[in-house]
């Protein structure tokens, strides 16, 4: 009985389908469509009932069609019987365009003439979006304005990139400096990740993060019975990290006992579990780091000067996000290509009084307040941009006296380039050749860029 009533039931079905569907007829006019093609194109149906299929301007239907219009051939779909998951775009009724994929196929009688076609199309608008989303997304990873996961164009972070490729070819103890929220961690992220012991385990604790005794334990290991609570012995972060790296963030904060065992392994290469006396040899380079002036610890007694010197040998200091804010616009537009991608909202850009605001705030939180920023205004926005009224508070009154014109919205690129020369000629004391490898250019750059900005180095630093 079911069966019978099939034909009664085809319309219900025909507007349930989620993919669009258009039947034509063998001249390509438009004969029926189902409800998902009118949301789709944004056509009604009496809109396109009647029209050729010509009124979508589908890109491959114009490759589609025949120099030789006879009789029924006048698309490739009559000639071959069908279309096969082809990609196409075409246009909505508003102009804009939808990325889709389209199948098609001949409709006959009882007798084998052909009737028409019916087409389904599937709306890929989304999925190609993402696409181009993570596109975008692996071309920043590609770093064109950074190095290994740490960006900036600033001739302050190219000298500092370079410091980290070199250090990273050392075995030696390396100390990375910089205020919260700079990137300590990436910067060693990236000297592991490129250095020779990149095969080997990259090892990270905290050293502000735990009482002293659990500090001794997580780096050092301990065995059965060693304390309270020591049911099982374990190996410490050192051992974990063997042939590797290890790095103990915010070393400020170890403890002074706790500092002479770390002098212990970086002078003999052997650690010692907690509650035992035999020696481990251990072969693992230490990258530490700090946001305090360990000098000052040192003369206040709260650091070894020993264990100072011992992880001092190779400091990296990474700029404070206030002293390069030529980079602020390459930061932020990689942050909101990254919560684009993540929320997937569509928000298409930043509003240029929102990039002034960025540039002229003093950033106390550095590149983790950026990140939050964009992570806030991703929650609050709901328009196409992102405008002032989607900041956290803090950044507006953080720039309440600065008045967005058009002539400070955004350095322009010619003050960017001439900052970054007047910074890299000053990192090295004058010397054109120092400052074009600074900046990755040739010293013709260098001095053409000096000469087109009027800028004579040894003149200035005289004045």
């Amino acid at each position: 009985m079911f069966a019978k009533n099939l034909d009664t039931y085809w319309k219900t079905v025909f507007n349930t389908i989620q993919d669009g569907l258009m039947i034509i007829d063998k001249a390509g006019s438009i004969v029926s469509v189902n409800r998902a093609l009118e949301s789709i194109t944004g056509y009604g149906r009496d809109e396109l009932i009647g029209k050729t299929c010509a009124i979508l301007n589908c890109d491959i239907c114009d490759k589609a069609r025949s120099k030789d219009v006879r009789g029924d051939h006048w698309c490739i779909l009559f000639r071959t019987g069908k279309v096969h998951k082809k990609k196409c775009t075409f246009e909505r009724k508003d102009g804009t365009y939808v990325h889709a994929l389209k199948n098609a196929t001949l409709l006959h009688d009882n007798t084998g003439k052909i009737l028409g076609a019916v087409e389904s199309v599937t709306d890929l608008t989304e999925i190609i979006e993402k696409d181009n989303q993570i596109a975008a997304f692996r071309r920043e990873m590609k770093l064109e304005n950074g190095f290994h996961g740490l960006l900036g164009a600033s001739a302050n972070m190219k000298q500092t990139f370079d410091l980290i490729e070199n250090a990273s070819q050392s075995s030696a103890p390396i100390i990375i400096y910089g205020e919260s929220g700079t990137g300590k961690e990436l910067v060693a992220e990236s000297i592991h990740r490129i250095g020779e012991r990149r095969e080997k385990p990259f090892v990270k604790i905290n050293c502000a993060a735990l009482t002293e005794s659990l500090l001794e334990s997580e780096l050092f290991g301990h065995v059965k019975g060693a304390y309270t609570g020591a049911y099982k012995g374990r190996s410490g972060r050192f051992e974990m990290a063997s042939g590797g790296d290890i790095f103990l963030d915010e070393i400020g904060d170890l403890p002074l006992s706790t500092q002479v065992k770390l002098l212990r392994v970086l002078e003999q290469k052997v650690i010692e579990r907690v509650g035992d006396s035999r020696p481990i040899p251990v072969d693992v380079r230490i990258i530490s780091a700090t946001n305090r002036n360990l000098p000052d610890l040192v003369e206040k007694g709260r650091f070894r000067e020993d264990l100072y010197f011992r992880i001092n040998v190779i400091p990296i200091n990474i700029p404070p996000l206030r002293e390069r804010a030529e980079d602020i616009s390459i930061l932020a537009e990689s942050f909101f290509q990254r919560n684009r991608l993540k929320t997937g909202k569509k928000i298409k850009g930043i509003n240029k009084e929102v990039m002034g605001i960025l540039i002229n705030y003093k950033w106390p939180g550095n590149v983790r307040e950026l990140k939050s920023v964009f992570e806030y205004a991703f929650v609050t926005c709901n328009e196409s941009m992102i405008q002032a009224e989607h900041l956290p508070p803090n950044i507006i009154q953080g720039v309440k006296q600065f008045h967005v014109t058009a002539a400070n919205i955004m350095p322009h690129r010619d003050e960017i380039l001439k900052r970054s020369l007047m910074e890299a000629l000053e990192l090295a004391n004058g010397n054109q050749s120092k400052a074009a490898k600074i900046l990755n250019v040739s010293r013709v750059t260098i001095w053409n860029r000096m000469k087109k900005f009027n800028i004579n180095f040894h003149k200035q630093m005289d004045a």
